[in-house]
């Protein structure tokens, strides 16, 4: 164990003293939040939508083509009541081609953005009951009625007679539907086999 002698002391306690040095100051934050319960969704399929090998024939030269929509079940199952969001985090939004609300599904092997995919929740039932999907566009603050599930908004749930309020619930099944749109050919090099890769992470954040 180190001792400190007296003369040593005092030098401590002068560097400690007010006013011997200039005072910098900096913020310790502790955040957090906590649920009333937590909410676990997992989709059908593995949350993939296979559209299968297309060849250009199949695409129009001239306007996006619209491919057969993709669709699987959305569950989400919570321990209790509560009330929470969807949206979704793109991880390929640099080569969204046609819509920004919507979300990209690659380049080609010439850096051209393929196209982009929108998804929507259709047929929501809420703890055995139908309900509406809602949307809001400003961090939650209004909500009106709309399938929409994206980045740009957020979506929630409500009761078919209450359409601008988000609801709590517990049990939570949907049809969640994908329509993916190919830019026009002629704005693609397609002399080489291009992957649709689109992919999205669907989070689920409690209000």
């Amino acid at each position: 164990m180190e001792r400190t002698t007296p003369a040593a002391l005092a030098l401590l306690l002068a560097a400690c003293a007010p006013g011997a040095f200039a005072a910098s100051n900096t913020d310790l934050s502790v955040t957090g939040v906590i649920t009333p319960s937590s909410c676990t969704p997992t989709l059908s399929d593995g949350g993939i939508v296979d559209h299968g090998k297309l060849t250009a024939r199949d695409l129009d030269p001239d306007k996006p083509t619209s491919l057969q929509a993709g669709e699987m079940n959305l569950l989400v199952n919570c321990e209790g009541p509560t009330f929470f969001t969807l949206t979704t985090e793109d991880s390929r939004s640099e080569s969204v081609a046609l819509n920004p609300a919507h979300h990209g599904l690659g380049m080609t092997n010439d850096d051209e953005k393929l196209g982009n995919v929108a998804f929507g929740l259709f047929d929501p039932v809420a703890d055995g009951a139908p309900a509406q999907t809602i949307l809001s566009r400003d961090g939650g603050a209004t909500w009106y009625p709309s399938s929409y599930l994206g980045h740009a908004a957020l979506t929630s749930f409500a009761a078919p007679s209450s359409p601008t309020t988000p609801m709590a619930l517990q049990t939570l099944s949907a049809r969640l539907r994908a329509f993916t749109m190919i830019a026009p050919a002629s704005d693609l090099t397609l002399v080489d086999e291009v992957p649709i890769d689109g992919l999205a992470v669907m989070q689920l954040k409690y209000l």
